[in-house]
């Protein structure tokens, strides 16, 4: 494994992560005896950097983590544990009701996932997305304090603007924006977001590296996901929508062919290449896709290789947005 830092102040973790939602939730049935023996495996494999969130299953993924950890105690020291805050359920729905970054809420959020996660730090708290009718500066101010208590080790951010990023480290430094960024979604990140993370010494931790699965190459049409798989509902996954996004995925495996890699390695190398600030954090419950994705750090990709994946996925090309309607109105803020 090779090794990047989350920001001018942030850890060393894998250049490649591990997020840990779809051991829980969305992506089909869980399994939590594969889910842990994945982990196991990442410690293994050196794969450092594990992602979870409060919101993913509504605790239910921190406390498989937390499960984890408890197993390793002696390793804690050995990973770092990345949550967020900030989106809260309705209770009669179970699906998200609002955002809260207010100052009163970021202690409750931040002591109740210590609880879930049974460890006395978080090596990286996000605000998971922000609302726009709390400042920002009074969420930083919040998370400063729970730095200085020693309850956080380092600060991030998920999904926001350039502007909200520059007034939030100016109270407090930011380690890491989390953002969707991948072959597929590359105009949220690419231009001014990435221009001021560089500006300011800040780290992009990509989340969903492979489309949600897509560039994987696995999927063949939406029959293939589980009846309860969320993804059913996402645009880029529609009936209208699916095919044209595979025979883009189809042009990037024959690209990966050429290399000599699968479409997932290709991506992830991709994306590993466009500087060392960049840390991909693909998905998965299960050792073998762990180990894939694993491979994509010893991948060098010359000029010629990046300008074919590039060209293989033309932004404009990519059929559907990449959040349903109500999910995209909580990003960019």
């Amino acid at each position: 494994m090779k090794y990047r830092k989350l920001g001018a102040d942030g850890p060393e973790v894998s250049a490649i992560g591990l997020g840990c939602m779809g051991m829980s939730i969305a992506y089909g049935v869980p399994d939590e005896e594969e889910s842990q023996r994945t982990l196991d495996r990442a410690l293994e494999t050196g794969v450092t950097l594990l992602d979870t969130a409060d919101a993913y299953g509504q605790g239910l993924n921190e406390e498989l983590v937390g499960r984890w950890l408890r197993r390793h105690t002696g390793d804690r020291d050995r990973v770092v544990v990345a949550t967020k805050f900030g989106l809260r359920h309705d209770a009669a729905t179970g699906r998200v009701g609002d955002v809260d970054t207010s100052a009163v809420y970021v202690p409750v959020a931040c002591r109740a996932s210590l609880r879930r996660l049974g460890t006395d730090h978080i090596d990286v708290y996000y605000a998971h997305r922000r609302n726009p009718d709390t400042p920002v500066e009074e969420t930083m101010g919040a998370l400063s304090r729970l730095v200085d208590e020693g309850l956080v080790r380092h600060v991030g951010l998920s999904e926001v603007s350039a502007d909200t990023l520059r007034r939030a480290h100016a109270i407090h430094p930011v380690s890491a924006v989390q953002v969707e960024y991948s072959l597929f979604t590359r105009n949220v990140v690419e231009g001014e977001l990435l221009d001021t993370c560089r500006e300011l010494g800040i780290a992009v931790v990509a989340y969903s590296p492979l489309g949600r699965g897509m560039l994987t190459g696995v999927l063949s049409s939406r029959d293939d996901l589980d009846p309860n798989d969320n993804r059913r509902r996402w645009p880029r996954f529609a009936d209208d929508n699916i095919a044209r996004n595979l025979a883009l995925v189809q042009a990037v495996g024959n690209v990966a062919a050429r290399i000599g890699c699968t479409p997932a390695q290709a991506a992830l190398a991709w994306l590993l290449a466009q500087g060392d600030d960049i840390v991909p954090i693909p998905g998965t419950k299960r050792r073998r896709y762990l180990d894939e994705n694993a491979g994509a750090v010893d991948l060098r990709l010359d000029p010629s290789d990046l300008a074919l994946l590039r060209e293989a996925v033309p932004e404009e090309a990519v059929a559907g947005e990449r959040y349903p309607v109500q999910a995209l109105e909580r990003v960019g803020h």
